[in-house]
């Protein structure tokens, strides 16, 4: 599982760099959930989650992300990650991910949180 995790935060992190509909799709099966939010609605299905994603795209090369895995309890990985902005603040993250057996996320959760000292 671990490197079914590593593998899906690349392509998470490529994704998240191209903007490619295939790209964002690939990674998620097709009943997937999307939280943005912990506590807010998720984007439900593959096509939502790619629109919604679309919609919120960081343009590329304004950003830098760093990552590493903390753990993995069965299907659902934990992911601490930090994501620096050039002309924003800089977030500390923390992402759970719930795979299925073909690496696909089924459920995804962002956590995040603004750095204090790099609010504009």
């Amino acid at each position: 599982m671990r490197d079914a995790l590593v593998s899906w935060v690349l392509g998470y992190v490529h994704a998240w760099n191209s903007n490619d509909p295939v790209d964002i799709g690939r990674l998620f099966s097709e009943d997937a959930r999307y939280f943005r939010r912990p506590l807010g609605e998720p984007w439900s299905g593959r096509q939502a989650i790619v629109d919604g994603w679309v919609a919120h795209r960081d343009k590329p090369g304004t950003w830098s992300f760093q990552f590493e895995i903390l753990g993995v309890d069965g299907d659902v990985g934990f992911i601490q990650g930090r994501t620096e902005y050039r002309d924003e603040s800089n977030y500390a993250n923390l992402f759970v991910v719930r795979l299925n057996e073909a690496g696909e996320c089924t459920e995804f959760t962002e956590w995040f949180m603004a750095d204090p000292e790099s609010v504009s």
